[in-house]
């Protein structure tokens, strides 16, 4: 399983291109339009969510509601396109010259060998999140054929933390207009008031569980096949992620190894069990059975109200910012974005591991995996 997107923040609109999803997966639109809405929402957004009513098109790869193993090609309209076409090829009116510290502009410009930023912030903008949360939703779809899930929510907002727990139910995290399942959620809200009364922006962490999946998807047989390093790499690669840890992370540096590790024992039954996860479900680049859990840090966003110090790159002259219509903070709707770019590398891996042409097929392979792991457990095999 591939994909690929393409799309700038104002543009027409946002496109994606999965291949690899295998025949018969039945599509439920809806569910894709709802996890969309949910990157829209959380408390903290900025008023182009009152614009952009995301809802995903499928222009190819499923007919009747089933995929049909071809190609799907995916596209999402950019309702603010329309307040933007009369001068989105106008390159004096749509001209941005002083590059926010922080956010791709300055390199981007430099690197490119453009006159300004517009062109930069287009495409590196996180408008390019809604396409790719659209391919985690048709990817969850297929996990959940497997009662595999993904649950990520909000646990820090600023200087406002709660305590992880695991196995917290989907439903309570949406309750909480900061998608934070935990009592001191509304702190988290007073925070997000604060820091927009100063013109400021917030960041925060995001605590995501997958659960259900077998032992054994990644490998150690090559670096970038270890799933520790696959999942990082997509969730770093969403904008605003400057950190990721599995299990118990850095905090594991401070332990000795009789205290770090997670000691296997067998039951009266002689099966595996485990009483701690430190390692976040995955040894050896390997799912061990255990959840798969694991952090994220989300910084504060660059474009601030209050402006930042750079510099006019026609002008060559010291300034401020200019301000671009953004969020005071993006930390609930990363959550969203985190849960959806972990879908699709989780998808990936299953795929390549238990894949065939058809959800039939690859549902064979998978029973067949399962049932060959479970006896070669068995202590009476």
């Amino acid at each position: 399983m591939r994909y690929l997107t393409a799309g700038e923040s104002h543009n027409k609109g946002l496109i994606a291109i999965i291949e690899g999803i295998p025949a018969g997966l039945d599509i439920d639109v809806n569910k894709i339009n709802n996890v969309l809405r949910l990157r829209q929402g959380g408390y903290g957004r900025g008023n182009r969510m009152k614009i952009e009513k995301d809802k995903v098109n499928i222009y190819s790869g499923v007919r009747g509601g089933y995929t049909t193993g071809a190609p799907i090609g995916l596209v999402i309209e950019n309702k603010d396109w329309y307040n933007y076409r009369e001068i989105y090829n106008d390159d004096d009116k749509m001209k941005y010259c002083t590059p926010r510290p922080g956010h791709a502009d300055l390199v981007g410009m430099y690197k490119y060998n453009l006159s300004d930023c517009r062109d930069v912030l287009e495409r590196a903008s996180a408008r390019e999140t809604a396409i790719r949360v659209a391919v985690g939703a048709i990817s969850e779809q297929l996990l959940e054929k497997f009662n595999i899930t993904i649950v990520s929510y909000v646990y820090s907002i600023g200087t406002i933390s709660s305590a992880i727990k695991s196995n917290v139910p989907k439903d309570l995290v949406y309750n909480s207009p900061v998608y934070c399942p935990f009592d001191n959620h509304e702190e988290m809200v007073k925070e997000i008031d604060k820091a927009k009364e100063e013109k400021d922006s917030l960041g925060g962490k995001v605590y995501t569980e997958v659960r259900n999946l077998p032992m054994g998807l990644g490998s150690y047989s090559q670096w970038d096949k270890k799933l520790d390093c696959r999942l990082t790499s997509q969730v770093m690669s969403i904008p605003s992620v400057k950190g990721v840890e599995f299990g118990i992370g850095f905090k594991g540096s401070k332990l000795k190894g009789s205290q770090y590790h997670d000691e296997i024992f067998l039951d009266e039954n002689k099966k595996i069990y485990r009483i701690t996860n430190n390692a976040g479900g995955i040894e050896g680049g390997m799912s061990n059975g255990q959840h798969i859990c694991f952090t994220t840090a989300i910084k504060p966003i660059p474009t601030v109200l209050k402006g930042l110090r750079t510099y006019n790159v026609e002008t060559y002259k010291e300034t401020v910012t200019d301000y671009q219509r953004s969020d005071t903070t993006v930390v609930p709707a990363a959550s969203v974005v985190v849960s959806s770019v972990t879908a699709i590398e989780i998808a990936r891996v299953f795929l390549e591991k238990f894949g065939g042409d058809s959800l039939n097929d690859v549902k064979n392979n998978f029973k067949n995996y399962v049932r060959r792991v479970e006896r070669q457990k068995d202590y009476e095999n």
